[in-house]
C-alpha cells in the first residue's frame, strides 16, 4: 500500500545504521521507482543537496538508435534499457571501467520501436514494443532477467497487444499479472508466467474512449490507468470474470492524457492531462464518474509527464519548468503551484518524468540536460537548479532513475554513427 512507504522507509534507515550496505542493496525495478509509482525513491542515503553539484558523468553505455522515453530499471547488478530501434539492453549497473561501455551482458533480438520502460519482477523482464516496423500491433515482450547464455535474446513469450502499438504505457507487474495499455484503447491483462507457448492472449481487456500511452498502477486491489479521453479509469485488478471487463469508476480530468502515469500516496491518486493536473481520492466517490478533490487548471500551459509525490507535495512538469503543489490541495477546488523550478540558460519542455531521493528532485530536459534541484523551496516564487550536466543530443525524454548514488537516464550522441548513438548515461560523485 501506498501509505506503507513512509514506514518501509522508516525501517530500512534504521537498518542501515547497523549495516550501511542494506540500502545499496535496492533496486529499482519499474517506472516511477514502485508499486505506488510515485516517483520517490526513499532509500538513497549517498546523493543529497549538499553534494549533488559535484555529480559527473561517471560513464555511459552503447545502445542502438536514440532512446526516448524509456528510463532505465537497475536490478540485481544490472541496468535495462530501451532504444528506439525496438533492442532492450543490459549493462553492468557499475559500468565496464571505461567510460564508454560498448559490450552488453546481452540484447534482445530487434522488436521494432521501443519507446516504454523495462519492469524486472521474478526473474523477468517485461517491456512493450511494436511487432515489427511495418505492423502498428503492439506486444508485451519477456525476458529472461539473467540473460540466455547468448549475446543476442529471443523473448521467452509475448503477449498479444491489440492492432497498435505499446508506447510510454510500461508494464506493470502485480499479484501474478502483467498489465500494460495499448495505443488501441484498451488495458491488458496477461498471467506474469506467460501461457505455455511462445504467444499468449491476455487474460482480459478493458476498453477506454482513447489512445492509452499512460502507464497502469495497482493498488488495493485495483488498476488505475489515464485515457487519451481525458479521465483516469479505475478497474478490478482480478477482473471481471469476462473477456472485456468495464471500469469500476472514472475520474473526469478533462483534457487529453497522455504519457502521465497516475501516482497513488496515501490514498490520493494524481494525474495530469494537456492542461490540467487533478488529484481523486483513490477510493472513488460512490458514482460511476468522480470530479477531483482539487485540480489545477494552466490554459495556456501543457503538463507533461508523470508526478512526482514525496515529503507532501507533488512534483509536476509544466512547460520548460516543474509546478509544485502541496500534496493536500490548497482548500479550493482550483490550486496554483506553491513554486516554480526551473532551470537556467536555453528553455524547453520537460517531457522526463521527476524523480526525487533524498531532498533532491532530478529531471530531463530538452535542452540535452539533466537538472536537479533541492525539494525545498527556496523563499522565491521560481527557484533554480542546483546541478545540471549535458549530454550529445538534445532530446532527454527518459526518466532519471536514482539509486545507490548514481543517475541512470537514457538519450543519445548525435557524433556517433547513426545506429551507435543510443546511450544510456551515469553520473555519479567522483
Amino acid at each position: 500500500m501506498a501509505s506503507g512507504v513512509p514506514r518501509l522507509a522508516a525501517c530500512v534507515a534504521a537498518l542501515a545504521v547497523a549495516n550501511p550496505l542494506s540500502a545499496a542493496a535496492l533496486d529499482w525495478p519499474q517506472f516511477r521507482f514502485d508499486d505506488a509509482h510515485s516517483g520517490f525513491n526513499p532509500f538513497e542515503q549517498t546523493l543529497a543537496p549538499a553534494n549533488v553539484p559535484r555529480l559527473q558523468q561517471a560513464w555511459a553505455a552503447q545502445l542502438g538508435s536514440l532512446v526516448d522515453f524509456s528510463s532505465p530499471a537497475v536490478v540485481g547488478g544490472i541496468a535495462y534499457i530501451g532504444s528506439d530501434d525496438g533492442r532492450l539492453w543490459a549493462y553492468p549497473a557499475a559500468g565496464c571501467g571505461q567510460s564508454l561501455c560498448t559490450t552488453p551482458l546481452w540484447v534482445s533480438t530487434p522488436l521494432a520501436q521501443i519507446i516504454d520502460s523495462p519492469t524486472v519482477s521474478d526473474g523477468i523482464v517485461y517491456i512493450g514494443s511494436q511487432t515489427s516496423p511495418t505492423s502498428n500491433d503492439g506486444r508485451l515482450n519477456a525476458f529472461a532477467a539473467a540473460g540466455c547464455g547468448q549475446p543476442t535474446c529471443a523473448p521467452l513469450w509475448q503477449g498479444l497487444v491489440g492492432t497498435e502499438s505499446v508506447l510510454q504505457s510500461s508494464p506493470t507487474v502485480a499479484g501474478g499479472v502483467v498489465y500494460v495499455g495499448g495505443f488501441d484503447g484498451r488495458l491488458y491483462a496477461f498471467d506474469a508466467d506467460g501461457c505455455g507457448t511462445a504467444t499468449c492472449q491476455p487474460s482480459w481487456t478493458a476498453q477506454t474512449g482513447g489512445p492509452i500511452e499512460s502507464t497502469p498502477t495497482v493498488w488495493q486491489g485495483k488498476v488505475y490507468v489515464g485515457s487519451g479521453d481525458g479521465r483516469l479509469h479505475v478497474f478490478d485488478a482480478r477482473g471481471c470474470g469476462a473477456a472485456r471487463c468495464s471500469a469500476l469508476w472514472k475520474g473526469k480530468v478533462g483534457g487529453t492524457i497522455f504519457e502521465s502515469t497516475p501516482a497513488i500516496v496515501d490514498g490520493v491518486a494524481y494525474i495530469a492531462s494537456q492542461h490540467r493536473f487533478a488529484a481523486f481520492d483513490a477510493n472513488g466517490c460512490g458514482l460511476p464518474t468522480c470530479n477531483p478533490l482539487w485540480q489545477a487548471v494552466e490554459s495556456n500551459q501543457f503538463f507533461n509527464g508523470s508526478p512526482a509525490v514525496a515529503e507532501g507535495r507533488v512534483f509536476v512538469p509544466l512547460e520548460a519548468g516543474i509546478a509544485v503543489y502541496s500534496a493536500d490541495g490548497c482548500g479550493r477546488p482550483r490550486c496554483n503551484p506553491q513554486w516554480l523550478l526551473f532551470g537556467s540558460g536555453a528553455q524547453a519542455s520537460i517531457l522526463s518524468a521527476p524523480t526525487i531521493a533524498n531532498g533532491v528532485v532530478y529531471a530531463g530536459r530538452n535542452t540535452g540536460q539533466v537538472l536537479a534541484w533541492k525539494t525545498a523551496p527556496c523563499l522565491r516564487g521560481s527557484c533554480p537548479e542546483i546541478w545540471s550536466a549535458s549530454v550529445r543530443e538534445p532530446i532527454v525524454s527518459s526518466s532519471p532513475t536514482v539509486v545507490d548514488g548514481r543517475i541512470y537516464i537514457g538519450s543519445a550522441d548525435d557524433l556517433a554513427p547513426e545506429n551507435q548513438q543510443g546511450r544510456l548515461y551515469v553520473f555519479a560523485l567522483r
